[in-house]
C-alpha cells in the first residue's frame, strides 16, 4: 500500500510538472498575444468561469472517485448513475448564464467586452463536467496515468490552438480574442474526454441494466456532492465577486476603470500563477492521498491516516519552502523570463510567503473529504469567504489600490489553513 501511494505521487508530480510548464506556456502565449489590456479582460472573465464550473460539476467527481475507491458498487453502474444528473445541471445552468449574461457584463463587471465571453462559458461546461468526472472513475481506481495523459494532451491542444488561432481572430479585436480563449476549451476538453475512453479496460463489459441509473447510488453520491459543492460554490462566488466589488469600489474612489483592469490582470494573471506555482505538487500529492485516506478511515485505521497526512505536509512543505525564498528574494528574475515583464514584483513579494500555507490547505481539505467530512471544507471556505470579501470591501475604500485585495487574500489564506487544520486534528485523535 505504501509503495502504490508512492508510485501514485510520483506519477502525479511527473505528469503535475508537465502540466503546469505546459499551462505556463500557455499563460505566457497568451499574455504576450494579447498584452495586458487582454489578459486584465480575460482575468474579469474567469472568476465567473470557476463559478459556472464548480456548480457544472456538483461535487459529483469526488463522489465518485470516494465511491469508487471503497470498491462497494457496481462502478460501471455508479458512473452512469451519475452522468444523467450531471448533463440536467448544466442544462439548467445554460438556460441561466444566456439569462444573466448581460447583467452579469454591463451591471456588475461593468465591462460590455465581457458579455460574448460569459455566453461562450454556457458552451464550455458541459465538456469540462464530463471530463471530470471520467477523470475522477480513475482517481478512485487509484489508476493515474490516464489522468496524466489526459491532461497534458488537453494542453498541448489548447497550446497549439492559441497560437494559430489567436493571431488570426486578435485583428477583430481583444473582446473576440478572450471569447476564441474561452471555446477553445471545448475541443481541447474533448480531446481529454477521448483519450480517458481510450483507457478503459479492454475486456470492460456494459450491460443494459447498467445504463439505467440506480436512486440510491444518485442519493448516495449526492450526499458526498452536495456538501462538496456548497463549500465550493461559496469560494467560488466569493471569487465571483471578487472583480465586481474591487471594479465598484475602486471606480467609486476615483480610480479609472484602465487602471483597475490593468493592475488586476498584473495580480490575477502574473503574480498569483508565479507564487502558486508549486501547487501542482502539493495538488498531486492531495490527490494521490485522497483514495488512501478514504479506505482506510473507512477501516478506522487512524493512526496510518495521520502518518500519511503528515507525510503529505512535510512534502508539500520541503517543496515549498525554498520556492518561497526564491520568489521573495528574486521574484524580478522569474516574472522576466516568464511573462517578460517585471511589473508586480512588490506584490510578489508579500504573497509569496502567504502562499506557504496555501500549499499545505490542499492535502487538508483533501483529508477532510475522504474522511466524509466535507461539511468542515465547506465551513472553513464559508468563514474564509466572508473574511475575504468583507475585508476587500473595507479595504479598498482606503484608496490603497489593489493592496487591499492582497491583505483579504492573505486573511483568507490563514483562516482557512488553520481551520482545517484543526479539523483534522479533531478527527483523528
Amino acid at each position: 500500500m505504501k509503495e502504490k501511494f508512492i508510485k501514485s505521487t510520483i506519477i502525479l508530480l511527473i505528469g503535475g510538472f508537465l502540466t503546469k510548464l505546459l499551462g505556463m506556456l500557455i499563460k505566457i502565449i497568451m499574455s504576450r498575444l494579447i498584452g495586458t489590456e487582454g489578459l486584465g479582460l480575460y482575468m474579469l472573465i474567469l472568476p465567473t468561469f470557476s463559478l459556472f464550473i464548480g456548480l457544472s460539476q456538483f461535487g459529483l467527481p469526488t463522489a465518485l472517485s470516494k465511491l469508487v475507491s471503497e470498491d462497494t458498487k457496481n462502478n460501471v453502474k455508479l458512473f452512469f448513475s451519475i452522468i444523467p444528473i450531471s448533463l440536467i445541471i448544466n442544462i439548467f445552468l445554460i438556460i441561466l448564464i444566456f439569462i444573466l449574461a448581460p447583467i452579469l457584463s454591463n451591471n456588475l463587471l461593468h465591462n460590455k467586452d465581457t458579455y460574448l465571453s460569459i455566453l461562450a462559458i454556457a458552451l464550455v461546461i458541459p465538456f469540462t463536467s464530463i471530463s471530470s468526472i471520467c477523470r475522477s472513475y480513475f482517481f478512485g481506481k487509484e489508476k493515474m496515468f490516464p489522468h496524466i495523459i489526459s491532461n497534458i494532451l488537453e494542453d498541448i491542444v489548447r497550446l497549439i490552438l492559441m497560437i494559430i488561432g489567436i493571431p488570426l481572430i486578435l485583428p477583430l479585436g481583444l473582446k473576440y480574442a478572450v471569447l476564441y480563449i474561452i471555446l477553445s476549451n471545448i475541443i481541447s476538453e474533448l480531446s481529454s474526454i477521448i483519450i480517458l475512453i481510450l483507457f478503459l479496460p479492454k475486456n470492460l463489459t456494459i450491460k443494459k441494466s447498467d445504463l439505467r441509473p440506480n436512486p440510491n447510488y444518485i442519493k448516495e453520491s449526492l450526499s458526498i456532492g452536495i456538501p462538496n459543492t456548497t463549500g465550493n460554490l461559496v469560494g467560488s462566488i466569493g471569487y465571483f465577486l471578487e472583480p465586481i466589488i474591487l471594479t465598484s469600489v475602486l471606480l467609486h474612489c476615483g480610480y479609472s476603470s484602465n487602471y483597475i483592469t490593468s493592475e488586476y490582470g498584473i495580480l490575477s494573471g502574473y503574480v498569483m500563477p508565479l507564487v502558486l506555482l508549486p501547487s501542482f505538487f502539493t495538488l498531486a500529492i492531495s490527490q494521490a492521498l485522497l483514495p488512501i485516506v478514504s479506505r482506510e478511515y473507512a477501516k478506522g485505521n487512524k493512526s496510518f491516516v495521520k502518518r500519511k497526512i503528515k507525510q503529505a505536509i512535510t512534502l508539500c512543505l520541503f517543496i515549498g519552502i525554498p520556492v518561497t525564498i526564491l520568489f521573495i528574494a528574486i521574484p524580478e528574475i522569474f516574472l522576466k523570463i516568464i511573462y517578460h515583464t517585471t511589473e508586480g514584483i512588490n506584490y510578489t513579494k508579500v504573497l509569496a510567503p502567504i502562499c506557504l500555507f496555501q500549499y499545505i490547505q490542499a492535502p487538508l481539505s483533501s483529508s477532510l473529504s475522504a474522511m466524509g467530512k466535507s461539511k468542515d471544507n465547506f465551513v472553513a471556505t464559508t468563514i474564509g469567504v466572508i473574511v475575504r470579501t468583507s475585508s476587500l470591501f473595507i479595504l479598498s475604500l482606503l484608496n490603497i489600490g489593489l493592496w487591499g485585495l492582497i491583505i483579504s487574500i492573505s486573511l483568507n489564506v490563514f483562516i482557512v489553513t488553520f481551520y482545517s487544520l484543526k479539523k483534522v486534528r479533531f478527527y483523528l485523535t
